[in-house]
């Protein structure tokens, strides 16, 4: 009774009450990873989920020795992986003797990039069970750990926290609408404060921290911004693409989905004035049947270009990943497909360092470089066949708007560089 006397009782009240959200945190984590198992016998995305962790531990102890110094990075998926790479890269340069641990959450990420040049070991993350966090971080010993936008893992997170390893976060980016800065949020404020540094994108994802009193931040703005200016600086040169769009206007129309699609068709089939490249975001091959069976014009496929005219060809459907960034050095006009579904549109910063003016759908909100580019002119968006028409229409029969545009968008870029070097001077100044 002497301790319990030192206690409030609101104060035992919500010890308690933390102890039944740990509780219950863990077994729903348990519960959901016995469902996975289930449904991963009908869905073959989930296959890729589940068996993919099935060897995670053999592949970590393989290629890491105990005395081994490492650097933890996660990623979500290929877009946060896309962002954390200009730091994993700098920290490679200046750490030399350490190895970088690479996870991924989603197939999405892992699949296309298992095979980056920049990891030592690329594992999907064990899902976030008190036995997993253990075993993993037994094995990799991180001496830090750095979590990109976002994914906070409250076991892996309290583990790092009680070993005395410092977790950083990335290009975070908060929104008032999250549970974090909800009343019934404490259990994973509890865990964001775990994190020792914040490296976030804006002002209001500062403010919003500090009113859960977190201050441990600072203003780094989006990685991905040095990620794609650098992509200027290597060879985008694609003789096919050159042979396809030969002195047409070339309209590329990256990461589409079928909503967008619908509503591309009709202009695609009769804009005889330009070429079309379309990198749809699946590649399944019956979407790619459909899509292709819907076009009217001359159509290439990239898995069968070689049977192809392709001087002679109005439309390139590029059935296969890994391409698309170099395709859009050579776009006159893009088209950023995601704005027709949720959560929105996809990455708009590619077309926009190699100076493309943009069109996208009506879904772009919740991505602040979408919100300043339409803002700021670099970007259109259209709702419809109509205003997609209209947008298309402008940009092709006036050279001026075109470039105009497009100059906004690569200066939008060039602009908001240089988060890495913010991130990286405070992290070997060992400020932190």
């Amino acid at each position: 009774m002497t301790d319990l006397n030192r206690f409030s009782a609101k104060e035992l009240n919500l010890a308690v009450n933390k102890m039944r959200m740990f509780f219950l945190y863990n077994l729903i984590v348990v519960v959901a990873g016995s469902v996975l198992n289930l449904l991963a016998k009908v869905s073959p995305k989930l296959r890729l989920f589940v068996d993919g962790r099935k060897d995670v531990f053999e592949q970590l102890t393989q290629k890491i020795s105990p005395g081994d110094k490492t650097f933890w990075f996660h990623s979500a998926s290929l877009g946060e992986y896309e962002q954390g790479l200009p730091v994993m890269e700098r920290i490679k340069a200046e750490f030399p003797d350490h190895k970088i641990v690479l996870t991924f959450f989603s197939p999405s990420g892992y699949e296309v990039r298992k095979n980056n040049a920049i990891a030592d070991v690329t594992v999907y993350l064990p899902l976030d069970t008190i036995v997993n966090v253990r075993k993993f971080l037994d094995v990799v010993n991180p001496q830090m750990a750095f979590f990109i936008k976002y994914e906070f893992w409250p076991n892996y997170l309290k583990a790092l926290q009680d070993r005395g390893v410092k977790a950083y976060l990335i290009s975070g980016i908060f929104r008032k609408n999250q549970m974090f800065f909800k009343w019934y949020g404490g259990f994973y404020r509890k865990a964001l404060k775990t994190i020792s540094h914040f490296f976030v994108q804006n002002n209001l994802s500062k403010e919003l921290l500090a009113t859960i009193g977190i201050h441990h931040v600072s203003i780094s703005g989006d990685t991905r911004f040095d990620r794609v200016a650098a992509i200027l600086e290597k060879d985008n040169s694609l003789d096919f693409i050159e042979e396809f769009k030969q002195d047409k206007i070339a309209i590329v129309i990256g990461s589409s989905w079928p909503k967008d699609e619908a509503v591309l068709i009709d202009y695609i089939n009769s804009a005889v004035t330009a070429k079309f490249i379309i990198a749809p975001h699946n590649i399944k091959k019956d979407q790619i049947e459909q899509l292709q069976q819907s076009i009217t014009r001359k159509v290439a496929m990239y898995s069968e270009m070689n049977l192809t005219d392709l001087a002679t060809s109005d439309v390139f459907i590029i059935d296969t990943v890994g391409l698309l960034t170099k395709i859009y050095s050579y776009a006159d006009i893009a088209y950023v497909g995601g704005g027709f579904g949720n959560p929105g549109v996809h990455n708009m910063l590619e077309p926009a360092t190699f100076g493309v003016p943009i069109v996208i759908g009506p879904n772009y909100s919740h991505f602040a470089e979408a919100t300043a580019l339409v803002t700021n002119g670099g970007a259109i968006s259209i709702s419809n066949k109509v205003e997609l028409k209209d947008a298309f229409d402008l940009l092709i029969q006036n050279p001026d708007e075109r470039y105009e545009k497009g100059n906004i968008a690569s200066t939008f870029v060039q602009m908001n560089r240089n988060a890495t070097n913010i991130i990286v001077k405070h992290l070997t100044a060992g400020r932190l």
